[in-house]
């Protein structure tokens, strides 16, 4: 017989994770400074990959307790054969000894703190404090989720689910019925019975048979027990269904030939990010990928990071596509729609107009949220066209993101947590 041992202790074979959690906590909010510096560093490969972390020194350290110098004190200090009392000492040159992470000739220094944080630390630090905005429960799918809801009382259930006070006060009732009309009885043979004693001493055989009928009757009554398995209840619950939140996110990316190796790796970066938290976030979650130049296309996430084809632009060829989508497979009533759309601005001369007017009048009445990315700086005839938007629409965003750098903040603004500041 093999012998099999289960170690059922919290931090198992690793006796640091606890103190491991504990520094996280206590150095969040440095330890978040470090991950966003490193975002920006990383290959779009590499997103999702562990990271070591470095804390300056500065950042970890603790105040100590220690004993003053109060007090009288008597001591003794070793004489020395350069120096006596008043005389003044310089300053070392070229800095003095000490604590810290620069090298000098001379003193102790100590290093910056750095750890290696696991891939799941790193996406949780990444995407706290994130969510899709205005997500609404709306609909009942194939695969319900089930919520336990109150459906009265039961006379079976389990120990834990006993109604402690419908069942005293289905007892007392009982009780009360059944001995009503005995207690009446007993009443009126207890006053007869002191009426006749009060005529005579109760020794007389009318006297005695109403005692025995008072005795038979108060044994009747201390019969009835004082509780019955039919007065038990029980809190009864039934699983009922709930609506879940269906959600499907649109990316939109615009690979024209306006679009060099330098915005689409901005504009990938950010897709990145957008389909980690997703995927991380939500279990169920549609993802739709569009590219487009001068024709729009659905394509699958391996088309959609790794394609090459390119072309004129016409963004307005995504917008026609995205509504037909909307409207054919995701109905407004059962679906929360969000868009992002990432694009370096340049466009069609005439075609931005139309973008604007596809916008207003098909695509934000249907969307809960939309945000639009720019790859570059400059600002272009689609820029100009959506700025008239933002002021008008709350779930209409808008952002510029010119380095690798500036695409984790501008994420983190679009997609932040409704009441969190950013």
């Amino acid at each position: 017989m093999a012998l099999q041992i289960i170690d059922r202790r919290l931090a198992g074979k690793n006796k640091s994770v606890g103190n491991r959690e504990r520094f996280v906590r206590r150095y969040k909010e440095q330890i978040a400074d470090a991950v966003r510096r490193a975002v920006s560093q990383r290959g779009i490969r590499d997103m999702e990959q562990a990271e070591s972390i470095t804390i300056p020194r500065k950042d970890i350290s603790e105040p100590v307790f220690h004993h003053g110098q109060g007090g009288i004190r008597d001591t003794v200090h070793p004489g020395n054969a350069e120096h006596v009392r008043g005389d003044r000492i310089e300053r070392p040159q070229g800095g003095a000894g000490g604590r810290g992470s620069q090298a000098s000739d001379s003193g102790e220094g100590e290093d910056d703190f750095t750890f290696t944080l696991t891939k799941e630390e790193f996406m949780q630090l990444f995407f706290e404090d994130l969510a899709l905005p205005h997500l609404l429960r709306t609909h009942i799918g194939e695969n319900p989720q089930w919520k336990s809801r109150r459906a009265g009382y039961s006379q079976d259930g389990i120990p834990n689910n006993l109604a402690v006070l419908r069942t005293m006060r289905g007892a007392l009732g009982r009780r009360i019925a059944l001995g009503k009309s005995a207690h009446r009885e007993l009443l009126a043979l207890q006053a007869e019975l002191d009426a006749l004693l009060a005529q005579d001493d109760g020794t007389s055989e009318a006297g005695a048979e109403l005692q025995r009928r008072i005795d038979a009757l108060t044994a009747r009554i201390g019969k009835i027990p004082y509780l019955d398995p039919i007065d038990l209840r029980f809190r009864a619950r039934t699983p009922v269904p709930v609506p879940s939140s269906q959600a499907v996110m649109f990316c939109v990316m615009d690979v024209s030939g306006s679009m060099d190796e330098t915005r689409k790796d901005l504009a990938k970066r950010f897709f990145i990010l957008l389909y980690l938290f997703l995927t991380r976030h939500y279990e169920t979650i549609d993802i739709v990928f569009i590219r487009h130049h001068t024709q729009a296309a659905e394509v699958s996430e391996e088309q959609f990071f790794h394609s090459t084809e390119s072309g004129g632009t016409v963004v307005s060829s995504a917008l026609v596509l995205l509504d037909q989508i909307i409207r054919a497979r995701y109905p407004q009533g059962d679906w929360n729609i969000y868009v992002a759309q990432a694009s370096d601005g340049d466009n069609f001369t005439n075609d931005s107009g139309v973008c604007r007017n596809l916008l207003v009048d098909k695509i934000l009445p249907l969307v809960r949220y939309f945000a639009y990315v720019q790859v570059a700086e400059e600002e272009q005839n689609l820029w100009d066209e959506y700025s008239q938007l933002a002021p008008l629409y709350s779930h209409f965003a808008m952002r510029k993101v010119s380095a690798p750098g500036d695409i984790y903040p501008v994420f983190r603004d679009l997609f932040k947590k409704e009441g969190v500041a950013a």
